[in-house]
């Protein structure tokens, strides 16, 4: 059973100052089987994804794997060299997605695994749901998910991998 499978007291609840993000329901993964890797640092959540999107990657299928970690770390094995952030490109250009091509954003790794860094915000600053909200967002508007046939999240932390349960065919908590 995993810890997402429970109740736990307080989860929708915000704490004085906080503010509620609801995820944006056109945000959908459609068609694709979509795995969540999850748990605290250094535990080998970035190991494991990229390993995970190699095998399928050898098995035929599409993958795209996407980190979502302000280290902006997970795909570095597939690549080679550490990728910008979906949302640091999304700065540069003032959030006018409009303005981004594919290529500014998702570099191709290992077998043809496309590699995305979410990044997010420093530890205590922000929402990393809605970090993960825009390059879903921005990945359905250029029509990368597709043609794709699995997506893997390498996510930091378990409450934030909450927000993907609906989302995700399979859950692996580390």
């Amino acid at each position: 059973m995993s810890p997402l499978d429970r109740n736990i007291p307080n989860l929708t609840g915000d704490g004085e100052g906080s503010v509620q993000v609801h995820q944006d329901e056109t945000a959908k993964i459609e068609g694709a089987k979509v795995f969540s890797v999850y748990g605290k640092g250094g535990i080998g959540k970035s190991t494991t994804s990229s390993n995970l999107s190699a095998a399928f990657s050898k098995m035929g299928k599409r993958v795209l794997q996407i980190g979502c970690d302000p280290k902006h770390d997970s795909t570095f094995t597939l690549t080679g060299t550490l990728q910008p952030t979906v949302i640091d490109i999304l700065k540069s250009v003032d959030f006018h997605s409009e303005e981004l091509r594919p290529e500014d954003y998702v570099a191709t790794g290992y077998n043809g695994v496309k590699c995305v860094e979410a990044g997010g915000p420093p530890a205590g600053t922000g929402c990393g749901g809605y970090v993960v909200g825009q390059t879903v967002k921005l990945l359905k508007q250029h029509h990368m998910l597709e043609d794709t046939d699995v997506v893997i999240f390498d996510v930091l932390g378990m409450w934030f991998a909450a927000g993907l349960r609906r989302h995700c065919s399979m859950r692996i908590g580390l």
